[in-house]
């Protein structure tokens, strides 16, 4: 991964998106040849040299600081995700990563926590690591989403099902925004884990085989996404609205429990557990086949 070019672009990106006469800056004289700031003005802002900010923009300034980070940070308007993910771009081209070593931990799922998987009966559930990979499922979640354990390793991960499975468009009926949230957390991901090789063969892998994926991943978002609402349209269950909620395991910094709940009473949490019990049938029949 060339972090030199993925700084700039994401430094150019929220340039961009400023306007001198929006933050009180007096614009500098001559013909404007791209949109937003400009490097010129942004030093000002940051209280930065010119030649400076553009080393930092290029990637070859050294021994950048936290103060000049957040100088620059708030030039750009930054928000605490963006913030995060600027000083994680900057250390990955000197050190790697800023408190790691730059590859994620091991991805193995406590017992504890297959057994609350499990126990959640009619929400659908499952864990994800580092790049997005899925490290566990309980029965629900492998109905909706795809049986991720029956999956070779690098199918087993949401980026690769939104992009490259199909039928994807046709479970999410809102694609788009589910595609660009999955692109927003591996660009996260990229930060915090730059030194991760399987990371780095996954985008390459999603930037070969999709056009969609180039596109938003041109958008250089950035942002921490813990919930939201996804609709679906299973074969099955038919037409779901389900409440996302991510929640960070303790113990496991690099794990995340994702649940999909349906509001009690709705047609989507009543479609849930008729095939939550049809699951149940399923295995019921089947321990009864073996054993027979």
């Amino acid at each position: 991964m060339d972090f030199r070019a993925e700084l700039a672009s994401f430094l150019k990106s929220r340039r961009a998106r400023l306007r001198p006469e929006d933050l009180g800056v007096r614009p500098f004289s001559g013909r404007r040849r791209v949109p937003g700031l400009r490097r010129e003005e942004l030093a000002e802002l940051a209280g930065v040299s010119m030649d400076y900010y553009t080393r930092l923009e290029q990637g070859r300034a050294q021994n950048v600081s936290d103060a000049v980070l957040d100088a620059v940070s708030r030039g750009l308007r930054l928000d605490d995700a963006e913030r995060a993910h600027f000083g994680n771009l900057v250390r990955a081209l000197h050190h790697g990563s800023a408190d790691r070593d730059g590859t994620p931990r091991p991805e193995s799922v406590r017992d504890g926590v297959r057994i609350l998987l499990d126990s959640l009966g009619d929400v659908p559930a499952y864990v994800i690591g580092p790049r997005l990979d899925v490290l566990a499922a309980n029965p629900l979640a492998r109905a909706l989403f795809g049986d991720f354990d029956a999956l070779p390793a690098a199918r087993r991960n949401v980026a690769w099902q939104v992009f490259l499975a199909p039928g994807a468009r046709e479970l999410y009926p809102d694609w788009e925004e589910v595609a660009r949230d999955t692109v927003v957390a591996l660009r996260l991901d990229l930060g915090r884990y730059p030194c991760d090789d399987r990371l780095c063969t996954l985008l390459g892998e999603l930037s070969v085989r999709s056009e969609d994926f180039r596109r938003l991943w041109a958008e250089h978002g950035v942002r921490e996404i813990a919930q939201g609402t996804w609709r679906l349209a299973h074969p099955e269950a038919g037409a779901l609205l389900l409440h996302r909620e991510t929640l960070h395991l303790a113990g496991s910094p690099d794990q995340s429990l994702v649940t999909f709940a349906a509001q009690p009473g709705s047609e989507s949490a009543a479609a849930l557990v008729l095939l939550s019990i049809a699951l149940t049938r399923s295995s019921s029949s089947a321990g009864r086949a073996i054993h027979s």
